[in-house]
């Protein structure tokens, strides 16, 4: 493949064929999204006593002794303890051809638990960020901030994206594109990306969000629909379209925009600026080609946000744009689109908790 741009689906099975990805047990086609790869937890977590980067030349197998505390089995299942650490090996390596970089984040259900999870390497100075020509393993480090988890060997929490050349689109392409087909339902706020703001003036009813309550049981991350929204969620209302953030609260909000992705494009949610509040839209994460999109029965789809407040309270109020979508160009169009055939839990949503929830 020569064009630049995000690998798709036919692309990442290329890479499976020729060796650029490995995996014990092997890759199963349930992994292989429209524009990334699922990764799985190994068989074994090490809690750790601190989140940490290998750093140039060292590997993270090497550090491990410097951190670790004790070693859990997740081959029968194990639970991780809300506010602890854990580094687990992933079943996938890689051995990265010239011209390929890589990128990894949380899939949308670990960030809507509140589950921080990232992607670390031998050499690492970065989290999530894997260089061209990389060779070697691939670790998920996982801190449960809002609830204990239950997990097994074999679970997805994170996917990774390939990348060829420079795919990101310029704000003037960003425009352009948006005159050819719609990227939200209104005017677009394009800057560094197109903005995202808030929804806190729902068109039915007050409730604009949830928040994580402090004190509740384990989530198995294998049932879904399985637990009660409220033994979990308080539920956040407004009439005056505002609400105050709690400084360390984790709150589940939405935006205002519904969005689509073009099928010949792919984005990643990224952080607003600092500046703007004492918060942040928590975790970053992927959108698909064809996410909110018609030709994959989407008719625009709104954001989830996952926010948590910092050192102190913070006003929050309708219409405030609190992140961005980084748009890329696919190197190709992907073979299956998101919603269309396989699936997508979060095709045409509003505002929506994590798929363990009912």
């Amino acid at each position: 493949m020569t064009s630049p741009g995000v690998l798709p689906d036919s692309a990442i099975r290329a890479l499976l064929a020729q060796g650029g990805i490995a995996a014990t047990p092997e890759v199963t086609e349930a992994q292989v999204q429209p524009a990334s790869l699922d990764l799985r937890l190994g068989p074994v977590a090490y809690r750790v006593r601190a989140s940490f980067l290998a750093g140039h030349g060292r590997s993270v197998e090497s550090r491990l002794p410097e951190f670790e505390m004790h070693k859990v089995d997740l081959a029968q299942g194990a639970v991780l303890e809300k506010g602890c650490v854990y580094l687990i090996p992933l079943a996938e390596s890689l051995a990265l051809p010239p011209g390929i970089t890589a990128v990894a984040n949380a899939k949308s259900s670990t960030g809507r638990l509140d589950l921080l999870t990232r992607t670390i390497t031998d050499g690492g100075t970065e989290f999530d960020r894997i260089p061209e020509g990389y060779h070697g393993p691939l670790w998920a480090e996982v801190c449960p901030r809002s609830f204990s988890v239950l997990v097994r060997q074999g679970q997805r929490l994170n996917q990774i994206r390939f990348r060829q050349g420079e795919a990101r689109l310029s704000d003037a392409d960003l425009q352009s594109l948006h005159r050819q087909e719609p990227l939200v339902d209104g005017a677009p706020v394009i800057s560094e990306g197109l903005g995202f703001s808030v929804d806190l003036h729902p068109a039915k009813g007050t409730l604009v969000g949830y928040r994580a309550k402090p004190h509740t049981g384990v989530v198995d991350l294998d049932r879904i629909g399985y637990y009660p929204a409220r033994d979990f969620w308080e539920e956040v209302h407004s009439d005056d379209g505002r609400i105050i953030l709690d400084p360390g609260a984790f709150y589940i909000l939405v935006s205002r925009e519904a969005v689509t992705i073009p099928p010949d494009y792919a984005a990643e949610m990224a952080p607003y600026l600092a500046m703007v509040g004492e918060f942040r839209v928590h975790y970053a994460g992927f959108f698909d080609p064809g996410f909110g999109h018609g030709s994959a029965g989407g008719h625009g789809s709104r954001g989830v946000l996952e926010v948590r407040c910092h050192e102190a309270p913070f006003v929050l109020e309708h219409g405030q744009v609190v992140g961005r979508l980084v748009y890329e160009k696919m190197a190709a169009r992907p073979d299956r689109l998101y919603g269309a055939g396989i699936a997508s839990n979060y095709q045409g949503q509003g505002l929506k908790l994590a798929k363990q929830f009912r």
